[in-house]
C-alpha cells in the first residue's frame, strides 16, 4: 500500500485555487496552458485508481461531485467507478458521486490500516495531517510554468525534511510532470 499525492502546482509550489473557481485573484492559472495541460489520466493513476482508494477532503469532495459524474470520457469513467473515501465533519450523504462513503473515525488511524493504494487529490488540509504523521510515500505532481507568490503551498514551511527520488519526469507542453518517491521506501 502507497499513499500518493496528486497535485497541480505553480513553479513556486503553490496550489491554491488552479482551476479559478475560489476567486481568488491568481486562479485559474492551470488552464492558461490549455486544456491538454491537464486532461486525461495526466497523473499515470492507472491501477492505483481501478485498485485503491480515492481520499478527499469535503471541499474537494464538493467540487469534484459537481464536475466528475457528468463526464463521459474514457478517464471520467474511471474516476467516476473509483472508490472513495471522503474526509468531512460535516457532510452526512456522499450518494452524489458513485462509489463515495464517509471516512470513518480518526483519518490518520483510517489511512494506516487501508490495505490498498490511497490517492489524495486536492484536499490540501488531508495531505498536510499525512505528511505531518510521515505517511506519504509518493508526490506525483503537474507543475505550471507560473509564479504567484502568494497563496497556499503543498509543502508547508516548517516542516519536517524528507528526502525524495526522482522516479520520472516528463515535458507536456508548457507543464511538466514529476514523480518522486519516498527514498528508502
Amino acid at each position: 500500500m502507497s499513499v500518493i499525492v496528486i497535485a497541480f502546482t505553480t513553479l513556486d509550489g503553490i496550489v491554491t485555487d488552479p482551476d479559478g473557481r475560489g476567486g481568488t485573484p491568481g486562479g485559474g492559472w492551470m488552464f492558461r496552458h490549455g486544456p491538454e495541460a491537464v486532461a486525461g489520466d495526466k497523473f499515470r493513476l492507472g491501477a492505483a485508481l481501478d485498485d485503491g482508494v480515492m481520499l478527499l477532503g469535503r471541499t474537494t469532495w464538493e467540487q469534484f461531485s459537481r464536475l466528475w459524474p457528468g463526464r463521459d470520457d474514457p478517464f471520467s469513467a474511471r474516476m467516476n467507478a473509483a472508490q472513495k473515501l471522503v474526509a468531512t465533519r460535516t457532510l452526512t450523504d456522499v450518494s452524489a458521486w458513485a462509489n463515495s462513503r464517509i471516512l470513518d473515525g480518526d483519518l490518520v488511524d483510517a489511512v494506516k490500516q487501508e490495505r490498498r493504494d490511497v490517492v489524495v487529490a486536492g484536499s490540501l488540509s488531508v495531505v498536510h495531517t499525512l505528511m505531518a504523521e510521515d505517511l506519504v510515500d509518493e508526490y506525483r505532481l503537474i507543475t505550471f510554468p507560473t509564479i504567484l507568490g502568494t497563496g497556499d503551498h503543498l509543502f508547508p514551511a516548517g516542516g519536517r525534511p524528507v528526502h525524495l527520488e526522482c522516479e520520472s519526469a516528463e515535458q507536456t507542453g508548457a507543464v511538466v510532470f514529476t514523480c518522486y518517491r519516498r527514498s528508502g521506501r
